[in-house]
């Protein structure tokens, strides 16, 4: 099989993106220096040399010329920009090797179910950010009629508000069973009448199996569409989506008014991303905002996020202030006097109804 041989720059900033990830030392990832032996021209490739490579180097063991052969990971290429979804958050973005892809299926997992509003509006906030790329096709949400009873319906004028999605820009189909949700998804995996796809499932049924998920992979790849798998509430199973994002809710910062921070309030939506699996990054932790009114995300630094949560666990007392820290010698209470005996009053006194029962029984005789 004939394999096309990759230029030097491309082997050397391959070099150093792996350094990168797998922290090698700078000194390694230096080209050869001016006197380091010559490497000879079509040796590189994947796998082991070819016919014309060999007799390369068998022509160059007698001129004294010392061959160099880079063994490059089969199926290993270098991506352009376009090919993947930019979150706008550089760290992320970094991490994930140039963002979400966009030809491919990628995971969203909600480990519990009350995480499956956090999930929906994190797939909501990269639907929206391909519909700024992908005007006039609609987005498509697959799921079973127990995902809808349990999650919901997207509201609509929230998706307008939040997310600047028109309602006819979403569309859902409702399956009665996982193998219906499963047939609709990978075929309308491999249309590119929609702008991406959404599979919405529960738990982890053994029908979205691993040659399932390399299905609607490999109809993702093949019609330049991103493909969003939404699993709430399920284990983290082995898939063929080359990356995984572990979703949950975070704390609400305060609203920011010119005045600094309103407290009490209640800022944007923020959601808690971790990196479960990629194949470019190392697994990490970011807290993303929504900014509904730009359509864009925001990055949360540390200690941003412990000035929104920088609020007491047990509320003061609504009498003043803390008695807790003022609290000094533990005394006796003083003893009261008797209270003073009850006297009935008119309003006390039963009703002319109410008389007959309260009179002394008959005598006898």
């Amino acid at each position: 099989m004939a394999i096309s041989a990759v230029a030097r720059e491309t082997v050397f900033a391959l070099r150093r993106q792996i350094a990168r990830i797998e922290g090698t030392l700078p000194e390694r990832l230096e080209a050869p220096a001016s006197g380091a032996p010559k490497a000879i021209p079509g040796t590189v490739r994947s796998g082991f040399p070819s016919g014309l490579a060999k007799k390369q180097i068998a022509d160059a063991a007698g001129s004294g010329v010392t061959p160099e052969i880079t063994i490059v990971r089969r199926g290993l290429a270098v991506a352009s920009p376009d090919a993947f979804l930019h979150t706008g958050i550089e760290r992320l973005d970094t991490a994930l090797g140039g963002g979400v892809p966009k030809a491919a299926l990628s995971e969203i997992h909600g480990l519990e179910t009350r995480d499956a509003g956090a999930v929906a509006g994190f797939a909501l906030s990269l639907a929206s950010l391909i519909l700024k790329q992908k005007q006039g096709l609609p987005v498509l949400w697959i799921g079973t009629a127990e995902i809808f009873r349990e999650a919901g319906f997207p509201y609509a004028r929230g998706l307008h508000a939040f997310f600047g999605i028109e309602p006819e820009q979403l569309l859902f189909s409702e399956a009665p069973k996982l193998v219906d949700a499963l047939w609709i998804a990978e075929e309308a995996a491999r249309m590119t009448a929609f702008a991406a796809v959404l599979l919405e499932i529960r738990g982890s049924p053994r029908l979205l199996d691993l040659t399932a998920t390399r299905r609607l992979h490999a109809r993702a790849q093949s019609a330049g569409r991103p493909v969003f798998l939404l699993r709430q509430a399920g284990q983290a199973e082995p898939t063929a989506a080359p990356v995984r994002l572990i979703v949950s809710a975070a704390p609400a910062a305060s609203r920011e008014t010119l005045a600094g921070a309103l407290a009490g309030s209640i800022g944007r939506p923020a959601f808690t991303v971790d990196i479960g699996k990629s194949r470019t990054a190392l697994p990490g932790q970011f807290t993303l905002e929504w900014n509904p009114d730009e359509h864009a995300f925001a990055e949360r630094r540390p200690e941003e996020e412990r000035a929104a949560n920088s609020v007491a666990v047990v509320p003061l007392s609504l009498r003043g202030a803390d008695p807790a820290p003022a609290s000094g010698a533990v005394l006796a209470f003083p003893a009261l006097a008797s209270p003073a005996p009850i006297l009935p009053t008119a309003c006390d006194q039963p009703s002319r109804q109410q008389r007959p029962a309260h009179r002394s029984p008959r005598r006898a005789g």
